[in-house]
């Protein structure tokens, strides 16, 4: 495998290709697991509806409907826009998470053809068929959009905690990897508890309901607001099986992870609270306000535990195989030979700086930069470096993965780096028209230096020794 795979990246302006990912990825996680918990409720209803609940046959033939447009036309839309903002942002990932799990990836899409094909013809033929046919169809899409959970919550938790497969590359290693079970259960209790509350806020939506009948839908419903009880320990369970640099980061290694921690607790225990105090003990009537206040609660805790997951694993995109700009570990010291702009075939976008040396340095930071920093946007290196002395410029990068830990190291030649020092200069300078590309091999060798000694790995790998 060539040492860097330079693919034609996409510019977002002032924002970071985390964010653009992480917008689209919550928005499908939330309408997902979302269709994931439906499938179960609407089966439960349907027990119902066979025993006689004419009140849970009336909701489940509407509330199909509105799952049907919100989870397969918005689910499938945001999905396929996953995958399209995944592969502009980091193409080497994607490509490693294909090619590691190609059978499973085709499995996932076998499930949710399955899944389609089973809830278009239930909302098709709905009125017109018998009870035991209804079970079936609703059987076959509730354990088919489980089934896809299962497969993606596989390979999404194997990118962060592959375990065993580090040694033995072996498929069931990767996929039954140590934060598979806890995550696993815990997306499967948020299934329910959105799919409750999004059932609760359609019958407040939908015509035809009475308040009596809609508290008793509710009581209906209600079971499925239970297991957020052992949400708590659910998640105590998935923090002890991170590394423990992961866990660093969430307890005051990075003010934004423990924030965004802190976020997600916060949100989860108030709608836990008021789900099993309030629905279950009490018995209260959820009103329109109330929920969507809690539905707002837990996009929020979505949003936040979607950032702590994808932020645990830093500096890599797939631990210890692939760092966060697409590096590949083992390539480091190679590309502090023969560069990691040596062969990029992509032109520089907008106006050129005016020296060649200037313009490998906008090359570098698009290369090892460009998906977690903008210019002077989001996460800016303009504002990151902006009181930083020059020499402080070059030796906090060349010692990357020790200034700041969760980084990765640098991945290019000393004059790569003092390339990126220079265009870094250039940019707080206001980009004149003119600049001396001049640079005295005292500071290359000075830069070589402090590249030897940061070493090539990552901090957490450096402490332990390398690899």
């Amino acid at each position: 495998m060539r040492d860097i795979l330079h693919y034609p990246m996409s510019e977002f302006g002032p924002a970071i290709h985390g964010m653009v990912i992480g917008g689209v990825g919550i928005l499908h996680v939330f309408v997902a697991q979302f269709a994931v918990g439906a499938g179960g409720l609407l089966l439960w209803l349907e027990r119902r509806a066979g025993r006689g609940d004419e009140l849970s046959r009336r909701f489940l033939d509407g509330y199909f409907l509105f799952l049907v447009l919100v989870s397969f036309v918005f689910g499938a839309l945001t999905g396929v826009g996953m995958w399209l903002t995944a592969i502009q942002v980091s193409a080497p990932t994607i490509g490693t998470m294909v090619d590691e799990f190609h059978w499973l990836w085709a499995a996932e899409w076998c499930c949710f053809l399955l899944e389609v094909v089973s809830g278009y013809l239930f909302f098709r033929y709905r009125t017109r068929l018998g009870h035991r046919t209804r079970t079936t169809l609703l059987a076959m899409y509730a354990v088919s959009s489980w089934l896809s959970l299962f497969l993606i919550d596989g390979i999404l938790s194997w990118q962060l905690t592959p375990g065993e497969w580090l040694a033995t590359h072996s498929v069931v290693d990767g996929f039954f990897n140590p934060s598979f079970w806890p995550s696993l259960v815990y997306r499967t209790l948020v299934a329910w508890t959105l799919a409750a509350l999004v059932a609760v806020l359609v019958s407040h939506l939908v015509g035809g309901f009475t308040a009596e009948e809609r508290r008793g839908l509710q009581r209906r419903i209600a079971p499925f607001f239970a297991p957020m009880a052992v949400m708590p320990l659910v998640g105590l369970w998935f923090v002890a099986v991170l590394p423990a640099d992961s866990r660093g980061w969430l307890f005051g290694g990075s003010v934004a992870m423990t924030m965004f921690l802190a976020i997600a607790v916060g949100a989860s225990t108030l709608l836990g609270l008021y789900a099993v105090v309030g629905v279950l003990w009490r018995r209260l009537t959820l009103d329109r306000a109330t929920v969507i206040l809690l539905l707002v609660l837990a996009f929020v805790a979505t949003g936040a535990g979607e950032f702590v997951r994808e932020g645990s694993r830093k500096p890599y995109t797939v631990r210890e195989v692939l760092y966060s700009n697409a590096i590949l570990p083992g390539a480091v010291l190679r590309l502090r030979e023969v560069g990691c702009v040596t062969d990029d075939p992509y032109p520089l976008r907008g106006e050129l700086p005016p020296t060649a040396q200037l313009g490998t340095g906008a090359k570098v930071f698009r290369a090892q930069c460009r998906v977690c920093h903008s210019i002077d946007g989001a996460n800016g290196v303009l504002h990151l470096t902006g009181s930083w002395m020059p020499d402080q410029i070059r030796m906090n990068i060349a010692k990357l993965q020790h200034t700041k830990p969760f980084m990765p190291p640098f991945a290019g030649t000393p004059a790569e780096l003092e390339a990126l020092t220079q265009w870094l200069l250039w940019l707080r300078a206001g980009r004149p028209d003119r600049w001396e590309p001049a640079t005295p091999a005292e500071v290359e060798r000075r830069i070589a230096a402090w590249l030897e000694e940061a070493g090539p790995y990552a901090a957490e790998h450096a402490r332990k020794g390398g690899r």
